[in-house]
């Protein structure tokens, strides 16, 4: 489903920001250190995780000081089962920065600002206009916010060399924001190269992936697309990490683990800053091989196993109580029961 503007609620106030960058940051941190601890990726895996999560949170923190103080837009957090920015922030936030310097160019000096900064309160007395703060958070935004660290609606990663264990010569990753879910997925792929040199290679490479695995779908049809485009390259093992969603005081969705959280801050059961976040992992394994195409135009394809689907939710131990007995049907087909994450706290 498309989600419109109509399904995205506002943060509006300086607080919600603040609220809602630890939030996402804490949850994100103590994730990856469970997901080291439940062996649920290898070591390599891991640091790509880290690496798009840190894209993933910088580009959130950029979007708090673009709006922190702007009083005619507000940034929309989906409700469409996602509990993570709407999609059109992160291009908004990559357009703006396309234009950077024509901002900076109409922008007072930081030293002006300053000099303004410190009249109004030692001399005047009086507190910090909000347009002034507006305009203060503005220039920070557009001097400090680098567009390449921003997660893009595509993440490309490099091309790396497969552990000795995996059997399989190398692996690459990607992460792209789903506009029809508004959540991150990351994926990885263990592949063997035919070709005479995979670097060479690898423009094309990275052009398929992001033409034909840019969005959520059935991971064998990942997979058959990969491999039929890509003759010299034999995709042995794709892995995909769907992040989310974050079940939390923002979402309004029918999920029944967050309807189970906001019922509870409604009765004041939980504090405000309780929360839960799902995960699905999606496997494929390359068999047998068969031959596609025409007598001039034959091509060696291979066959893909069954997908595998793990689905997992990571929340602190109040919450997986609530959950076992607020929510039980939700639990009922997790891989393993609910894995326990610290309490947040906020003052």
């Amino acid at each position: 489903m498309i989600t419109t503007p109509l399904d995205s609620a506002v943060l509006d106030s300086k607080e919600q920001y603040v609220f809602y960058h630890k939030m996402v940051d804490f949850v994100l941190k103590e994730l990856i250190v469970s997901v080291q601890q439940e062996k649920l990726c290898t070591q390599q895996e891991l640091l790509i995780f880290k690496q798009y999560s840190d894209l993933l949170l910088y580009s959130i923190e950029a979007m708090r000081i673009k709006y922190m103080y702007d009083e005619e837009d507000n940034m929309k957090v989906d409700l469409t089962d996602s509990g993570f920015p709407n999609y059109l922030e992160f291009r908004f936030l990559y357009n703006d920065l396309e234009l950077r310097n024509e901002y900076l160019d109409k922008f007072t000096s930081v030293d002006a600002l300053k000099e303004s900064f410190l009249n109004t309160l030692l001399v005047k007395k009086e507190p910090i206009r909000r347009l002034d703060l507006f305009k203060a958070s503005s220039l920070v935004y557009y001097s400090s916010v680098d567009k390449k660290y921003i997660f893009n609606r595509f993440v490309q990663g490099k091309i790396l060399e497969a552990p000795e264990d995996a059997n399989h010569q190398y692996l690459t990753s990607w992460s792209f924001y789903d506009v029809s879910q508004n959540r991150p997925f990351i994926c990885y792929m263990y592949f063997n190269y035919k070709g005479n040199n995979v670097l060479k290679d690898r423009d094309k490479i990275y052009q398929t992936l992001k033409e034909t695995a840019d969005r959520e779908m059935s991971l064998d049809t990942m997979a058959y697309n990969i491999d039929r485009k890509l003759v010299d390259l034999e995709p042995k093992h794709i892995k995909r990490i769907d992040l989310g969603p974050l079940h939390n005081v923002f979402a309004k969705d029918e999920n029944k683990i967050t309807h189970a959280i906001l019922s509870a801050i409604a009765r004041k059961e939980i504090p405000l800053e309780s929360y839960a976040l799902s995960l699905k992992i999606d496997e494929v394994f390359s068999g047998e091989t068969f031959t596609e195409g025409g007598f001039f135009s034959k091509q060696t394809m291979q066959k893909w196993s069954e997908v595998i689907q793990q689905k997992y939710v990571f929340a602190p131990h109040r919450i997986i109580q609530l959950l076992h007995n607020n929510a039980p049907e939700a639990l009922h087909k997790l891989a393993r029961n609910p894995i326990e994450l610290a309490s947040l706290k906020i003052q």
